[in-house]
């Protein structure tokens, strides 16, 4: 294009950019950030329309001097838990006093979630996604999980998908307490009157595949029974010990197995042979004191990874991608520029979704503006707040 202006939308230059990811390789220095350096991005309406070298930005109506700061992709947050009430911080004082991790703490969200109502959670729920946008987050997933009745799920759907395209049936997150002498009539529940009732109000079925909660055959048959009904499968796969998650992903071709700690050469073979994004989560493992996934792995094999919070109130209370950038480079063997496009371009991939995660025309103007010269600064300065703008559909919102 001649002009920035040449559409029907407001133009904006956002310029004096020391360096631009774009998480495209045909731009700027071929790399798979596409870092352009003395960089602009001109906005249209809630696209980029054009990317590159500042002093060649076309004409525009509106200018903003990012003062020789860094631009990113906003981050895409593809697994958070956000629908909760009540916290567990006793849960969490006895881990750090020893007390080791299960998938059973659960119940105890489960229970405070049922009792809250809707205007407390959806309270809840936008407290966490303001939390999150000061941090750079502009895209996020949630799941259901926490009602494990047939009210409950789907009123927690509802209330995401009043803020949210990315939306996961989780009813199978563990065996219902009401049907805890009988988790064949929960499977029941949860592939019949349950589905029917959270199907309208989401794009996605998860299941926690895990010993204390559901079982390869168990597992398939939920996620079998969403795809029928029109949902995409993700899974939470091989997080507490060697599981049967990862192979399951693969062979249903979910968008994503998310955790990935203990794997076998097998599942690191059939994860870079499939189109399933090994989804990590480092702020579980710095809550739970547990291993730390192998990133270094993964990624050697040429597994698609993605970087997520696993904002939940049990076992990764945080919604901080930054946190999590610094904690994936500093202990899972990832290099910045690799920890910042799974947060980015990687997130966007475990969503199937082209449009966000990256800064190329055509993509949606969500972007991140660094009080630092460089994306590395997100790894090299663990714990400060470095996100001085951000903007998203073309709006600048912090």
């Amino acid at each position: 294009m001649s002009s920035a202006s040449s559409g029907t939308g407001v133009s904006t230059v956002i310029d004096n950019i020391a360096t631009l990811v774009t998480n495209d390789p045909s731009l700027g220095d071929g790399s798979r950030l596409g870092l352009v350096r003395d960089a602009a991005v001109v906005i249209e309406g809630d696209r980029v329309v054009w990317t590159g070298d500042s002093r060649k930005a076309p004409a525009t109506d509106n200018r903003v001097d990012a003062g020789g700061r860094a631009v990113i992709p906003g981050f895409v947050d593809s697994h958070s838990h956000l629908v909760f009430a009540g916290d567990r911080t006793e849960e969490f004082n006895a881990r750090m006093s020893g007390r080791a991790y299960s998938a059973g703490g659960i119940r105890t969200t489960v229970a405070a979630t049922r009792a809250a109502d809707d205007a407390e959670l959806e309270a809840n729920l936008t407290r966490h996604l303001a939390e999150a946008l000061r941090q750079g987050t502009t895209t996020f997933e949630t799941k259901s999980g926490y009602g494990l009745t047939v009210a409950d799920e789907s009123r927690a759907l509802r209330i995401a998908a009043r803020h949210t395209d990315e939306v996961t049936y989780l009813g199978a997150h563990i065996v219902s307490p009401d049907y805890a002498g009988d988790p064949a009539a929960y499977v029941e529940l949860v592939t019949g009157e349950m589905l029917d009732a959270c199907a309208p109000h989401a794009r996605w079925i998860d299941v926690f595949c895990e010993k204390g909660a559901f079982d390869g055959d168990q597992a398939r048959a939920i996620l079998t029974a969403g795809r029928a009904r029109g949902l995409h499968p993700r899974i939470h796969a091989n997080q507490l010990s060697h599981g049967p998650g990862v192979q399951l992903a693969v062979e249903l071709d979910a968008a994503s197995a998310d955790h990935c700690t203990h794997l076998t050469d097998a599942d690191v073979d059939a994860l870079a042979n499939g189109a399933t994004v090994a989804t990590l989560l480092p702020g579980a493992e710095f809550s739970t004191r547990a291993q730390w996934p192998d990133a270094r792995r993964l990624l050697d094999a040429g597994v698609t990874v993605a970087l997520s919070t696993d904002c939940n109130p049990g076992s990764s209370y945080t919604s901080s991608v930054p946190f999590c950038i610094a904690l994936a480079v500093r202990d899972m063997g990832m290099t910045p520029d690799e920890a910042l496009w799974s947060a980015t371009a990687g997130g966007a991939a475990a969503l199937r979704r082209t449009d966000v995660g990256r800064l190329a025309p055509g993509a949606r103007a969500d972007l991140a503006v660094l009080d630092a010269p460089s994306h590395v600064h997100l790894a090299y300065r663990p714990g400060v707040p470095l996100v001085s703008q951000v903007w998203r559909r073309g709006v600048r919102e912090v």
